[in-house]
């Protein structure tokens, strides 16, 4: 049985998923990583999921204010033995309630072009595609999506 926390950057399986993301990243994006890198801090992220499945964190996502309206979805990670059960379904669609439950009227997000199953993955949750924002505005491997949430 899978089950959802909700917590900060601080919680310890947070802190884990995000070294194994990182190292993922790193190998993904190669040499752009490091611009990459600079905007992916975890120190003050106060709206973290983590999913557990008993103790054992097994998948994560985040996601901070961008202006008024909007939160930018961060982090969202599954270890690759739970890919394909959900687990990235469920940790998505608590940050959406969540940032909803907060007023937020939308999610943004940036992710690769290299990574064409988070791209996929985000279309198939009815995030549509737009303008690349902020920090990504002008870099080729990023593609960045907005969703309207129900509030």
């Amino acid at each position: 049985m899978i089950s959802i926390l909700r917590t900060t950057s601080a919680h310890p399986g947070f802190v884990a998923l995000v070294r194994h993301l990182d190292a993922y990243l790193a190998h993904i994006d190669g040499d752009e990583h490091a611009f990459y890198a600079q905007y992916n801090k975890i120190a003050a992220l106060q709206n973290v999921v983590v999913a557990l499945e008993g103790d054992t964190p097994i998948g994560c996502g985040a996601f901070k204010p961008f202006d008024e309206k909007s939160v930018e979805v961060k982090r969202m990670y599954v270890l690759p033995e739970w890919r394909g059960k959900g687990v990235a379904n469920q940790v998505l669609s608590e940050l959406e309630r969540w940032a909803a439950e907060l007023s937020y009227s939308s999610c943004l997000l940036e992710t690769g072009l290299r990574m064409p199953d988070a791209v996929a993955f985000y279309t198939k949750n009815g995030y549509l595609r737009t303008e690349n924002f902020g920090q990504y505005v002008g870099v080729e491997n990023s593609v960045c999506f907005e969703k309207e949430l129900q509030i």
